[in-house]
């Protein structure tokens, strides 16, 4: 049998060797059900990825990070694991940047908005002081080197970017790109590394959306989603809101919690295979 496209994807991801972390154990976990508090302290110190010698700083480093922890009855929740897809707050989050990562270039322009039961209920955007901009990001985004001149600094923006996600589910189109270059961001200036749960709409879409391409244009017109500014921070988070919209519409009615919704996202259930099936 001749596999496609789709289905040799699916097939490397499931051979490809991936070092665990303690952590991402302790996730794993977590979403199964929850773990008694001073289990989960120890295995914190157990680990040799940490950045506090005291297991408790570290539970409290993890949740400022955007790790969505609680404690109930001596047990640690993992709150995405009960919240129910209703009742969770997405945050939609793009950037617009002057280079490919935070070592050649710097986030220039973001935009989040935050979505809970069909609504949006916040947002954040800002443009970020650069002294420049390459000419090929100008011609993409349309923002010129002057917008920027009185624009904050990129560390105030972070600051107040990660007040505003608090421990929301990120989401993103591309999710790689925007997620990474956040985080990478927020450790060059000491300000954690992301740990909030993550969602990817090109991901989601592939499983409730038919299409060809599933690009941020190509699904805007499938979708008949009315904005410009394509290539603008706050405008391409307000699109991507409007594809999880549709995608929430279509997903199975056994998919409850947000991370079921993550889990599916990762699933093998392709449009593009169910089509072919």
């Amino acid at each position: 049998m001749k596999l496609n496209k789709e289905q040799k994807k699916l097939l490397h991801k499931k051979t490809k060797k991936k070092h665990t972390t303690q952590l991402e154990l302790l996730i794993q976990k977590l979403i199964k059900s929850p773990i008694d508090f001073d289990d989960f302290l120890n295995a914190l110190t157990n680990s040799d990825e940490t950045f506090f010698d005291c297991s408790q700083l570290e539970f409290e480093l993890l949740i400022s990070n955007g790790l969505p922890l609680d404690i109930i009855n001596d047990k640690v929740v993992l709150k995405t694991s009960q919240n129910n897809i209703s009742k969770q707050i997405f945050c939609i989050v793009d950037i617009e940047t002057n280079g490919n990562n935070t070592q050649t270039g710097q986030i220039i322009e973001i935009g989040a908005i935050k979505y809970q039961n069909g609504q949006i209920i916040d947002k954040y955007e800002s443009l970020v002081y650069a002294k420049d901009i390459p000419i090929y990001i100008q011609e993409i985004t349309n923002i010129q080197p002057c917008m920027l001149e009185n624009s904050p600094i990129l560390q105030i923006v972070l600051e107040e970017f990660k007040i505003f996600l608090e421990d929301s589910v990120f989401v993103a189109h591309n999710i790689k790109f925007d997620y990474k270059f956040i985080s990478d961001s927020f450790m060059k200036y000491d300000l954690g590394k992301l740990e909030n749960r993550k969602l990817c709409t090109i991901d989601l879409a592939k499983r409730t959306i038919r299409s060809d391409k599933y690009g941020l244009s190509s699904l805007k017109t499938i979708l008949s989603i009315n904005i410009d500014n394509h290539h603008r921070a706050y405008s391409d988070a307000l699109s991507t809101t409007y594809i999880l919209e549709e995608c929430l519409k279509q997903i199975p009615k056994n998919i409850i919690t947000s991370e079921d919704l993550i889990k599916y996202s990762k699933s093998n259930n392709l449009i593009s295979l169910k089509k072919n099936n």
